[in-house]
């Protein structure tokens, strides 16, 4: 059996990624509704939306499997969520891109801190939780690859934007552990 500490660091863990997915579906949201007439840009921020779609279902389901509350602060998750991705596609293309970019390098170290902890936990659902955890961080690292790729760097500001957006990120994901 898992220890209290195990416990209580997995339910920790598990809002933190509830919420960061949360607040993941809300920034495509913003970006799709002002970038989504661009029919390229609309294909790659859905395909990108459609995966967060997933963990976010995925997230949901293992909450109510191991009795985790979910976040408290929902709606500000979403509120933030939806103003940084329509936020910063309102500045342009490469902005949103850029935000993308951000997101997903802090939450790609994320997911990567919390793997090198679950390894330390022999436990036949740890082990389903970190296949979990690494498919969706390949998935946002794609994510990261195809901001990257579609001009992320480009955009006005870029180190101070990124620098904003990871900074923003760090603390989202210290709030949501508490």
């Amino acid at each position: 059996p898992l220890t209290k500490e195990q416990k209580d660091f997995i339910a920790s863990m598990l809002r933190v990624d509830h919420a960061g997915e949360l607040g993941a579906n809300w920034i495509y949201k913003g970006q799709l509704a002002v970038l989504g007439k661009d029919p390229h840009l609309n294909s790659v921020i859905q395909h990108m939306w459609d995966q967060e779609k997933v963990h976010l279902k995925a997230f949901d389901d293992i909450l109510g499997d191991n009795r985790v509350r979910p976040t408290a602060l929902r709606p500000l998750w979403e509120a933030a969520g939806y103003a940084l991705g329509a936020g910063t596609a309102l500045i342009g293309k490469e902005a949103a891109m850029a935000c993308t970019e951000a997101v997903e390098t802090v939450i790609g170290q994320h997911y990567n801190d919390q793997l090198r902890e679950l390894l330390k936990i022999d436990h036949p659902e740890v082990h389903k939780l970190r296949e979990v955890i690494k498919r969706f961080r390949d998935e946002e690292l794609e994510h990261l690859d195809t901001a990257v790729d579609h001009d992320a760097q480009k955009a006005p500001a870029y180190p101070g934007l990124t620098a904003a957006i990871q900074q923003g990120c760090k603390v989202a994901i210290w709030i949501a552990a508490r």
